[in-house]
């Protein structure tokens, strides 16, 4: 599994991967998003949104089901990318229990208030936090 900038493939490889996953905004992902190749294959994607220099959302996180048993891996590898770009905090909003579950698993706690992004839409759901050190 490689993490890669989705403005570092190949826009018809890309283009490929959207035409089964509509709800993944391309310009967002080609904008602040990664996608997750597997045997050379784009198998999901993700956006990482800058909310402040140190503090980031995890955004639009797709994972085809062939590959749902690395979530876990993929999430501490993201969790390793922002520690690296020196980020202080990581946030992600749940809707799914199974997420809920890994993401405590994960040692993130539910958020202390409610997280300010820009044009956010209606999210239901919960609000986690990680703090990166």
């Amino acid at each position: 599994m490689k993490l890669i900038g989705a403005n570092h493939v190949s826009e018809q490889q890309l283009d490929q991967f959207l035409e089964s996953v509509t709800s993944i905004s391309k310009e967002a992902l080609l904008k602040e998003g990664y996608v997750i190749i597997v045997d050379e294959e784009i198998k999901g994607c993700f956006t990482l949104l800058s909310l402040t220099e140190e503090v980031f959302w995890l955004k639009q996180l797709y994972i085809q089901p062939e590959i749902a048993n690395n979530l876990l891996a993929l999430i501490e590898t993201i969790l390793l990318m922002i520690k690296n770009m020196k980020a202080k905090k990581l946030y992600v909003h749940s809707h799914q229990p199974v997420l809920d579950i890994i993401l405590d698993a994960l040692q993130f706690e539910k958020a202390k208030e409610e997280v300010q992004v820009e044009q956010k839409p209606n999210l239901v759901g919960k609000w986690w936090e990680y703090d990166v050190s």
